[in-house]
């Protein structure tokens, strides 16, 4: 049985990010396209910016076969730069 579309925003990332979304120093692991979209969404500390609005798009297009996960996993990295967000290396 072959995968749908929106299966790809599920494949878990090569390598996972691990931020602080909630508080310093409490990281969160986020492995899929669907996390980082289900983050920017409703936890993120900014309501827009051009990373964010960049991020959304690309993670909008996995489910539409668009773009790569790791594309959406670099865009969700510039997004969290943006945001000042700790990212734990």
């Amino acid at each position: 049985m072959a995968k749908s579309d929106s299966d790809l925003t599920q494949v878990p990332w090569a390598n996972p990010v691990l931020l602080a979304l909630e508080e310093p120093g409490q990281y969160v692991t986020i492995a899929t396209t669907q996390a980082a979209s289900w983050a920017m969404i409703e936890d993120w500390p900014e309501e827009d910016g051009p990373a964010l609005d960049k991020a959304l798009l690309i993670c909008a297009d996995v489910i539409k076969g668009k773009a790569s996960n790791e594309q959406a996993r670099q865009a969700f990295i510039a997004a969290a730069v943006e945001a000042g967000i700790d990212i734990k290396k």
